[in-house]
C-alpha cells in the first residue's frame, strides 16, 4: 500500500493550475504543460497520461513514474433500485475509508461529499458522529470524489451537496478550495448556485464564508428550538449558542442578499412538537431563510422517527410561517446512504 507522506505531493487531482505549473517545471517542462495537464484532468477529464495527447512523451512518461492520478479507489458500492440511490465506498491511499452518494431524483442528479474521515462533533442522531474522528480530507480527495462519481453516474451530475461524513467547515480550506474547483470554469465548471455547504453552526467560519462572499449556497443544521434541547443532540452547540447561530445566519443574509436553508431532522417526541413549531415560527419569521423537515433516518439508537401522522401534524404547526417549508423524504435510506446514515466501518 502507498503511504500518503511519500506520495501527497505528486497526486494530481486536487492540484490548482498553478500548482500544476510549477509541477512541470520540476520535470524540465515549460509552465505552460501544466496548464495543458489542468486541462485534461478538470475540463476534458482524462485521467490516463497516455491519452493526453499534446503532453510530450518524456514528460508523461515522468508523470506515469513519479505521480499518481486519483487519491482514492473505489472498494464498493450499494444501489437501492427503489430508492434510485447509490452509496460508494472510497479508501485513500493510507486506507482509510469514507463514503460518498448519488442520488436520483426526475431529472437531478445529486452528488453528496464527505469532508472528513469520521466526524468529531459527535451529534447524537448520526452514524458518522459514531465514529472516531481520522482526519481531514484533501482538496483531491474531496474532487476526486466528484470525478469518480461523474465517471459512473450514467446521467451528468447537477448538484453537489457537502452532506456526507464529516463537518465541512471543521475542514473549511479544503472545502471552499474544493468547492472553488468544482466550479472554475475553466475546468469542471460547475456552477456555484448547484453547489450548497452544509454546517452544524461553527459560527466563525459562517462569518467568514459571508464576509468573503463565498457564491456558494449555505445550509445551516438545526433540529433543535431550545439552547437545552439542541445541546443534547448537538454538543457544538454548547460553545456555539442556539441564539448566536440564528443571529450570524441572520448576519450571512443580509451581507449576501442570499437565502439560508436550514435543515431540521424530526426526532419522535423530541423536537416535534406544538411549541417546538411554535417556537421555529418565531425565531425563523425574520429571518431571509428556507426551512428543510428532514423526517429522521433510524441508525438503531435511542431516536426514532415520527409516523406519517405526527410529521404531517408538525407541518400544519408551520402554516402560517413567512418562509418556504419543504419535505425531504431521503433517498437511500434501505442502503444506510440517507441523511445521517454515512459510517465507514474501517476507517481506522
Amino acid at each position: 500500500m502507498y503511504k500518503t507522506e511519500n506520495l501527497e505531493n505528486h497526486v494530481l487531482i486536487g492540484k490548482t493550475r498553478d500548482e500544476l505549473e510549477s509541477f512541470a517545471i520540476q520535470f524540465g517542462q515549460k509552465p505552460f504543460r501544466g496548464r495543458q495537464l489542468y486541462d485534461w484532468l478538470y475540463r476534458q477529464k482524462i485521467h490516463n497520461v497516455n491519452r493526453m495527447t499534446n503532453l510530450p512523451r518524456l514528460f508523461k512518461a515522468s508523470l506515469n513514474t513519479n505521480s499518481v492520478i486519483h487519491p482514492l479507489k473505489k472498494i464498493s458500492q450499494i444501489e437501492s433500485e427503489t430508492q434510485k440511490t447509490q452509496k460508494f465506498i472510497f479508501e485513500r491511499l493510507d486506507g482509510k475509508q469514507i463514503e460518498s452518494v448519488i442520488i436520483k431524483k426526475d431529472n437531478r442528479v445529486t452528488v453528496c461529499l464527505s469532508t472528513q474521515v469520521g466526524c468529531s462533533l459527535d451529534c447524537g442522531f448520526c452514524a458518522t458522529g459514531q465514529m472516531s474522528f481520522s482526519g481531514n480530507l484533501s482538496v483531491g480527495e474531496i474532487v476526486d470524489q466528484y470525478l469518480r462519481l461523474e465517471k459512473i453516474s450514467p446521467n451528468p451530475i447537477t448538484n453537489i451537496v457537502f452532506m456526507g461524513m464529516g463537518e465541512p467547515f471543521s475542514n473549511y480550506n479544503n472545502t471552499i478550495f474544493a468547492a472553488r474547483m468544482l466550479n472554475d470554469s475553466d475546468g469542471i465548471n460547475l456552477g456555484a448556485a448547484r453547489i450548497t455547504i452544509s454546517t452544524a453552526g461553527i459560527i466563525p467560519k459562517i462569518k467568514k464564508f459571508a464576509d468573503d462572499r463565498e457564491p456558494f449556497k449555505l445550509a445551516v443544521s438545526l433540529n433543535g428550538t431550545t439552547q437545552k434541547q439542541r445541546e443534547k443532540i448537538m454538543p457544538i452547540t454548547k460553545a456555539y449558542s442556539l441564539e448566536n447561530l440564528l443571529e450570524v445566519s441572520d448576519y450571512y443574509t443580509r451581507v449576501t442578499g442570499k437565502y439560508i436553508t436550514f435543515e431540521y431532522v424530526l426526532l419522535n417526541n423530541y423536537n416535534d412538537s406544538e411549541e417546538d413549531g411554535i417556537r421555529l415560527l418565531k425565531k425563523l419569521n425574520a429571518i431571509k431563510c428556507k426551512l428543510n423537515i428532514i423526517p429522521y433516518n433510524e441508525i438503531g439508537n435511542i431516536y426514532n422517527r415520527p409516523s406519517p401522522d405526527r410529521i404531517k401534524s408538525f407541518l400544519s404547526f408551520l402554516n402560517d410561517s413567512a418562509f418556504q417549508v419543504t419535505v425531504r423524504w431521503s433517498k437511500g435510506t434501505k442502503i444506510s446512504a440517507g441523511c445521517g446514515q454515512l459510517i465507514s466501518k474501517n476507517s481506522n
